[in-house]
């Protein structure tokens, strides 16, 4: 594989904060960057790695709180989530203040869009826009690899919640089955939190959004 990967659980969330690279250039991402950015750049020192992109899931303190500090200190450009989080990173200040962290609101260099792709060295990732959770949340793909990073849309036997504003269940299931699923049964994903799974692994057992749930 020429994709290499690194999670670090951030924030007392635990939330999985991932760094990607391509093993071939070392050149890496920054995916969802939540808080403890020390430790996130002590990470990427260890790996040699350098750093190319902020990417960003969707706007949730947890997954967004220490973006815009990332980028002061490494002059790296933010890229993400797709726009409809907007309102999300307007309140990222009360968001972190709420739960005692600290974050600012940024602004990212480039909004993504379902279908937009995303290069890192040699790798390519296809961005798929999956509301429900988030109304600009966005999954990040790497086709080649069957690799993929989800933030909160799917878990290991769970599926993201949707009880917060503009969430919404019937599209994070939308979301999920008709643009995750006929991606791949052999996609491996990173989860917002909790241990890896795969696609199909999901379409088999996930009570939420398995195939035998739908007939």
């Amino acid at each position: 594989m020429s994709l290499k990967y690194d999670i670090l659980p951030v924030t007392p969330f635990q939330q999985n904060c991932s760094i990607v690279w391509c093993s071939e250039t070392k050149i890496a991402a920054v995916i969802d960057p939540g808080g403890e950015v020390e430790k996130i750049r002590g990470r990427l020192a260890k790996h040699e790695l350098e750093l190319d992109k902020i990417l960003i899931t969707h706007a949730h303190l947890d997954h967004a709180g220490g973006t815009a500090e990332l980028a002061r200190l490494t002059g790296t450009p933010i890229i993400g989530p797709h726009k409809d989080d907007t309102f999300w990173i307007d309140l990222l200040p009360q968001q972190c203040a709420q739960f005692g962290f600290e974050g600012e609101i940024f602004s990212p260099d480039q909004w993504l869009n379902h279908g937009d792709t995303v290069s890192l060295g040699n790798l390519v990732f296809k961005v798929i826009h999956c509301p429900g959770h988030t109304p600009g949340h966005v999954v990040f793909v790497e086709i080649q690899e069957s690799f993929a990073i989800v933030g909160d849309v799917l878990f290991n036997g769970s599926i993201g919640r949707s009880d917060f504003p503009r969430g919404n269940q019937q599209a994070l299931v939308k979301s999920i089955r008709e643009r995750l699923f006929p991606l791949g049964d052999d996609i491996q994903f990173i989860p917002g939190h909790g241990p890896m799974s795969s696609f199909g692994n999901e379409r088999r057992t996930n009570p939420f959004v398995a195939d035998q749930r739908f007939g």
